[in-house]
This record gives structure tokens, sequence and C-alpha cells, in this order.
């Protein structure tokens, strides 16, 4: 009879705290997040040394109740993964030195795993099954890309973002309305009673065949339709229907883009799958074009539910697939900020 391995995630790439355990069969055992969206909310986005430091109250307790939940002790643990890239630097190193000094303390092998990558083996581990060879879309507060995921450790980049993420978009958006940090949630609820219609924002790269996105230019056509010209002088606007539909008709020109460019990703690759992970994945109206897009061009999408969307350590799931082919991480492995 074989032995279960049990590995312990960490994930400290921004500003969510996280651990996991899972086994050797993709099974999750626990996922615990600890958010920081309260710290950061006042500073309209995430402040680094902010992040930095809450890792450092964090992250042990966080371990602490993964292990609880699972039902196992630090004895039992076979591996440990951790994200080490990308993210913000400070935040990154919490967490690749608590898994660094774990490994050591207990004799046990180190792996390390892409964050984005991580995006979208969620969709994997929520599927339960393979869905590799596909098109991968991580979406998210810092990343918008495109890839070949001819497996899960192969992935090749097809085009990103210029400028803003669409995560990075909403937040900013969201802060010229006024709504809120974090931005995505609040423009998508002040959207619900919004005009998608109302005003006719640009929809970058949607006819270029590139697989490119930018949202930068959409960022700033919304403040001027907020305010005008005189933008330093402009307060945001208050509740009502200029709000709601401001947030409606920028959120649509979002979904229209990241839609547009998945369908032709899949158009020029020849693949039939669709796999898309990170925070904006959550988002109901993009899940909702997506599905439709893919029915249209007859193929198969994978979006994880909403706790596997944003920031997690059971997608790091992924360092099973590492454990099978023996490679592990080296004990000087540093945090990598920059990956794309």
């Amino acid at each position: 009879m074989n032995r279960v391995t049990y590995f312990l995630a960490l994930e400290t790439s921004c500003d969510e705290t996280a651990a996991a355990v899972f086994t050797d069969e993709l099974q999750v055992l626990s996922s615990v997040v600890a958010s920081q969206t309260d710290l950061h909310a006042r500073f309209g986005g995430v402040v680094p040394e902010i992040a930095s430091r809450a890792h450092l109250r964090s992250l042990l307790p966080v371990v602490d109740d993964a292990l609880t939940r699972a039902n196992i002790g630090l004895k039992d643990i076979g591996c440990v993964a951790v994200h080490n890239t990308p993210g913000l630097v400070g935040a990154l190193l919490v967490g690749v030195s608590a898994a660094k000094a774990l490994a050591f303390g207990l004799g046990i092998p180190l792996i390390a795993v892409n964050h984005v990558a991580s995006h979208i083996f969620a969709c994997r581990l929520a599927a339960g099954r393979d869905i590799f060879p596909c098109v991968g879309l991580v979406v998210s507060g810092g990343h918008t890309a495109l890839f070949r995921c001819d497996a899960a450790l192969s992935m090749e980049l097809l085009g990103g973002t210029r400028d803003d993420a669409a995560g990075e978009a909403f937040d900013k958006v969201a802060a010229i309305l006024g709504l809120g940090f974090p931005g995505g949630p609040a423009v998508e609820r002040e959207a619900a009673a919004g005009n998608p219609k109302a005003h006719d924002f640009p929809r970058s790269f949607i006819d270029d065949g590139r697989l490119e996105f930018s949202f930068s230019g959409l960022k700033t056509a919304v403040m001027y339709a907020c305010h005008g010209q005189d933008v330093k002088r402009a307060a945001p606007p208050g509740p009502g229907q200029k709000r709601a539909d401001l947030a409606a008709s920028f959120q649509s020109a979002v979904v229209d883009v990241l839609a547009m460019k998945c369908k032709q990703a899949l158009r020029k690759t020849g693949l039939t799958r669709l796999a898309v992970g990170g925070g904006v994945s959550a988002n109901k109206l993009l899940r909702a074009a997506l599905e439709a897009m893919c029915k249209k061009e007859g193929a198969e999408l994978f979006i994880p539910p909403l706790s596997l969307c944003t920031d997690n350590a059971a997608m790091a799931a992924l360092a099973v697939e590492k454990w099978k082919l023996g490679e592990f991480a080296p004990d000087d492995l540093d945090a990598e900020p920059n990956w794309l």
C-alpha cells in the first residue's frame, strides 16, 4: 500500500496570507486565507510595507490553522511548497523564508511554485481531471496575460498587458468613482444598477490580431467622463445613476476585450479548452461572457470556484507535478518579484 504524501503550501505574494494542506493525489485537506483588505482599504490599494508586516504577523497562525483543519501535524508533512514568483518582493520573502526554514527543520523537500502558473492549475484542481493542453488566461490585479499551456508545467506566453492589468484598472476606476477597495467587487456591485451602453468607452486592441491588452486608456476615459477636463478639483460622484452607468460601461468594456482576446487565442492556437484564473475571473459578467463565447466556439471552459480565483495556497498544488519529477528547490531559493 502506497503511503500518502502531505504537502504544506504557503502563499504571501501580495495581500493575502494563505496556507493549505493537500496530498500527492491532489486532495485539498485545508485552505486558509487571512485577508488584509481592511489594512489597505484607506489607502485605496496595497501598500507593500504594510503587506509584508501583516504577513509576518499572520503566517504562523494561518499555518497552524491549516494543519489543524487537515487534522495532521508538522511531523506528517512530506514536502513544503511556496509561491516564490511573481509578486511584491518583501511579501514574497516572508513566505519563502518561512518555507525554507520549515523544509530545513523538518528535513523534507522544498518546491518553488510560480504564482501565475498556479492560477491556471486552480482550474485543473477544480475540474478534478486533466485540462491540458489549453489556452490559459490569468486576469488579476497584477497580471493580465494569455498562455498556451501544453501541460501543467509548460506555459508559453501568447501576450500580455502593455500597462495596467485588468484588476489594477478596476481598482483605479473604483477610486475615481469613490467606491473603495478592493475595486473589482465594488465596481461589480455598482454596475448592477447601471446601463452598460451609457458610455462608449474604448476597447483597446479589440480588432487587432495581436494578443495584447491595454486598460490605461480606458481608465482615463472613465475619469474624463466622470469629471470632465478639470479632474484635479473634482470629487468622486455620489450614489446615483451616473455612477452606476460609469461602472457598468467600464466593466462592459473590460469584459468585451477579455472575451475577444480569448476567442482570438483559441482560434490562433487551434486549442479547444480555455482555463481562466485570477481574482478578476470571479466577476459574474466575465464568467457569463466567456461561457457564451466558448459555447459559440465549441470550446470547453474551465473557471474555478470563487475560493480558488483569488489568491490562495491550495492552487500551489501545482507543486505535486514538480514533486513527481523531482524538481526540488535549492537551499538558496530566493523571491523573484518579476516573472513576465
